[in-house]
């Protein structure tokens, strides 16, 4: 799968990022979002696959989506049977986000990127548009730390781990009313808390890599963007823990449902019995083989934001993959029309 992908996925998250990054600091971000779904569908269909959508763009954004269940690919078309040979043909399922963090590209902040995962069918946890509480660590923490354990006992098994003091280590969490007393309960244990506006899938990622002064991500975000976290992380060998939330009192956003028994019943009508089953980075990314791909679209942690010059576009894109346990930093040059001059740095 990395052999026949591999570049092709960071061809797609290059160009979503690109069509999104043109409205940076615009305030427009539905049209930053839009523009990113359409440039990623449009070179996803480009590939020689039979691609099938089981995380899309989250509904709340208000925008068009690469909607759950599309398929995508060349040999999705109706004329497939032209092009694709059965005996050949790469079946996959993708999580995307086209656009994370559509706020910080609306209003030029940093940590925006276009994400995506795949795996073979079967591969991607088909997690709904609920939230997920979630608990990302290094690999030095992976089994060690435990979502169900408190912030102040998770780090103190992190300060064991990393033979670093709680007070040298730095805990990423969403700013929201919900995470009042985990910021709390994080700054009495001695640590320090960089908060986030959105974009939590660069932070969970950010704990596998030394030297990001990211240790652990901690709190509830979207579920979605739970799954692309622990494809990463499963590929990286970081520890990721993500647990669903379906109860609208503990989000206090209005956004997943009217009630907690009506969301309930829907996640057994997805095949979902166990409502508080924590699942970790090897259950919602189960696939043999994963890859991620994201690339930058304003400046952030890992990589750098798309930089536009006369004639072309400079991007930083990521791709890890569990089958060659690589993580490949791409720094690529892209040449709308004969550019006068190519910058190094």
């Amino acid at each position: 799968m990395e052999n026949t992908l591999g570049l092709e996925i960071i061809e797609v998250v290059e160009q979503a990022a690109i069509a999104s990054a043109r409205w940076m600091g615009k305030g427009e971000k539905n049209t930053a979002d839009q523009v990113a779904v359409e440039a990623m569908r449009e070179r996803m269909n480009k590939i020689y696959m039979r691609g099938r959508i089981v995380i899309g763009e989250g509904e709340r954004d208000d925008a068009p989506m690469l909607y759950i269940g599309e398929e995508v690919g060349i040999c999705t078309r109706e004329d497939a049977k032209d092009y694709c040979n059965p005996d050949e043909l790469v079946e996959i399922d993708i999580a995307v986000d086209p656009c994370e963090g559509t706020n910080l590209v609306a209003y030029g902040q940093n940590g925006s990127m276009a994400v995506l995962a795949i795996s073979e069918k079967g591969g991607l946890f088909a997690a709904p548009d609920f939230y997920m509480k979630k608990l990302a660590a290094p690999p030095l923490a992976r089994g060690h730390v435990d979502i169900n354990k408190s912030a102040t006992e998770n780090l103190k098994i992190l300060s064991e781990c990393l033979n670093r003091a709680i007070e040298e280590l730095v805990v990423v969490v969403m700013d929201r009313p919900r995470h009042k007393e985990l910021i709390q309960e994080i700054r009495q244990a001695g640590a320090r808390v960089r908060l986030i506006s959105d974009g939590d899938v660069s932070a969970a990622i950010s704990c596998a890599f030394s030297g990001t002064n990211v240790h652990a991500l901690m709190g509830i975000g979207a579920a979605p963007e739970g799954v692309i976290s622990a494809a990463a992380l499963r590929c990286l060998g970081g520890h990721f823990q993500g647990q669903l939330i379906y109860d609208p009192e503990v989000v206090k956003t209005g956004l997943i449902g009217e009630s907690k028994e009506n969301n309930i019943a829907r996640l057994k009508e997805m095949g979902i019995n166990n409502p508080d089953k924590v699942y970790n980075a090897d259950e919602l990314a189960s696939g043999n083989t994963v890859l991620f791909a994201a690339c930058g679209i304003t400046p952030g942690t890992l990589m750098e934001g798309v930089r536009f010059f006369k004639g072309g576009a400079r991007t930083q894109s990521l791709v890890i993959s569990s089958q060659s346990r690589t993580a490949r930093f791409v720094d690529t040059i892209h040449m709308f029309e004969e550019p006068k001059a190519l910058q190094l740095r």
